[in-house]
């Protein structure tokens, strides 16, 4: 297989699933020269002047879509766990004998196991977009027709609007919808909160079908998917259980070990000056980024402190900063709780937003630049700050990237981790797959310590005379693999055969996933 090193120096070849990729260039250095993808015109005269666009099942909103084998099909992830209608379209897809479609999903979760019986059958070739648990476990070694192509919620919106991806037919699992096809995630027994992942399905993709167990009259308000953009609405039984959008990545932490991380990180932006009227902040979804969010508000009452804005995937945590006057508003991009989709229902203050207001790279500019502080989680970190958040040190590839990649362009960008796990350390000399430049992360924050990048030297001056354990990384690393016995073996991996590959924010290859042995 042919291909070269990137400017982060990973090898990646030069053609993923027969399609010329661009390598990393370095943060910034890749700059576009082409227009936005330009979808097709659609006309009324070819939609019902009543404006009714029901049809009887998913099955006849397909055929007049015009399915056929290898096409790309999209759905959004905003049910995570709890999610139906993935399941439904590629069963639906398999009974219509159609093949080798491409799934293009904002992400995916162990419900969607089943989607390995059509991977094994034909019917999907492979998957482009966040594979967690066992739908990565299957792609790590081997088994896609294709290669899986990871990107973030930002990257997935730009490789949209940039004609990277041409999404052929886009199923949109909406909470509730009018006939016509405006439809939003807020009300209904399957209330999720936003569907504003989906925004740009709707936008680009040449057919778009919405699905609703909750139909309502025209016109269905607020709309966070507008009608005009939809060609067929499908009323069923059951979309999805909103209850299952708190999933393991989004419950807070017990452990003792990490609740000091996260209360570590709470003392580090208030020592650091960041923590001060004003000031914005945004919480991963990961445990120990939820829980400094505890830490954060009770140091926020005793100094008399009040956010100018928060970022969500909002929780309960977010929402009780809203309730109780500390934030004067979340700018959401997804809700990972009950409350959240309470909040985001119920208080006009509580505002969605789309991927590309918060994180597409190829706009003018977006939210995430504008936070002063994010908090979020890595699978390993190397002695040069640089991240993976997609495998694991096995190199088996269990996790996506979501809007990871775009929070690193925040003002102060904290990883919140533990020092190993299972006994195997988590600061490594080198990740086995890089998701993100340590250019871009700011601080390392474990239980044994807090390492701040070198590059960061106004916020090593600025917590030099604090209480906090201020270390080198290499100083954690040295004492960590002492009681882990040194960094983990790397995987066996087959060199020849890619399975994935990671894009940066931009669209450019940053590094692959090997087949493992």
């Amino acid at each position: 297989m042919k291909g070269k090193n990137n400017a982060a120096g990973r090898w990646v070849p030069d053609e993923i699933n027969g399609k010329p990729v661009i390598p990393y260039q370095g943060v910034g250095k890749y700059i576009p020269d082409y227009n936005k993808f330009a979808p097709r015109v659609a006309s009324c005269a070819n939609y019902p002047n009543d404006g009714n666009k029901i049809v009887p099942s998913l099955r006849e909103a397909l055929e007049r879509a015009g399915l056929r084998d290898g096409m790309t099909l999209s759905t959004h992830h905003h049910f995570r766990d709890g999610d139906k209608i993935a399941n439904i379209l590629f069963d639906t897809v398999a009974d219509m004998g159609v093949k080798d479609t491409i799934w293009f999903p904002s992400a995916s979760f162990s419900c969607h196991k089943p989607i390995i019986n059509h991977l094994e059958s034909g019917v999907v070739h492979h998957i482009e977009g966040s594979m967690n648990g066992p739908l990565g476990e299957y792609c790590t070694y081997g088994k896609m027709k294709g290669q899986g192509v990871l990107r973030s919620h930002g990257g997935r919106y730009r490789a949209i609007q940039d004609g990277q991806v041409h999404i052929d037919i886009a199923v949109i699992a909406a909470p509730t919808s009018d006939p016509f096809g405006n439809a939003n995630g807020l009300y209904g027994k399957s209330a999720c909160g936003s569907i504003m992942f989906a925004l740009a399905d709707s936008q680009y993709a040449d057919k778009v079908i919405v699905v609703t167990d909750n139909l309502v009259p025209f016109p269905c308000i607020p709309w966070q998917i507008q009608g005009n953009y939809v060609d067929s609405v499908v009323v069923m039984d059951d979309i999805g259980d909103p209850s299952k959008i708190v999933s393991g990545t989004t419950e807070i932490t017990k452990s003792p070990a990490r609740l000091l991380i996260a209360e570590y990180v709470a003392r580090f932006i208030r020592e650091a000056g960041i923590m001060k009227d004003g000031f914005s902040f945004h919480a991963g979804a990961g445990g120990t980024a939820l829980a400094f969010v505890i830490y954060l508000k009770e140091m926020m009452k005793e100094a008399g402190v009040k956010a100018g804005w928060v970022r969500g995937g909002s929780t309960k945590y977010l929402v009780e900063l809203l309730e109780e006057g500390l934030t004067p508003a979340i700018l959401d991009g997804q809700t990972f709780d009950l409350d959240g989709v309470r909040s985001m229902r119920d208080n006009p203050k509580h505002v969605w937003t789309s991927p590309f207001t918060s994180y597409s790279y190829h706009g003018k500019g977006h939210f995430a630049s504008l936070v002063d502080a994010v908090v979020l989680g890595a699978t390993e970190v190397d002695i040069n700050f640089n991240a993976n958040v997609v495998s694991h040190s096995d190199g088996r590839l269990l996790h996506g990237i979501g809007g990871w990649q775009d929070c690193l362009f925040s003002k102060c960008t904290i990883l919140a981790i533990p020092a190993f796990r299972d006994r195997l350390p988590v600061i490594v000399d080198k990740v086995t797959t890089l998701c993100g430049p340590g250019k871009l992360i700011d601080v390392i924050a474990t239980e044994r310590g807090i390492a701040i990048n070198p590059r960061r030297q106004d916020l090593i001056e600025a917590v030099k005379n604090s209480s906090l354990p201020i270390r080198t990384i290499e100083e954690i690393k040295e004492e960590v693999d002492k009681i882990c016995g040194g960094s983990p073996t790397p995987p066996n991996v087959d060199k020849d055969k890619v399975v994935a590959a990671i894009q940066w924010v931009d669209g450019t290859i940053i590094d692959v996933v090997h087949k493992k042995i």
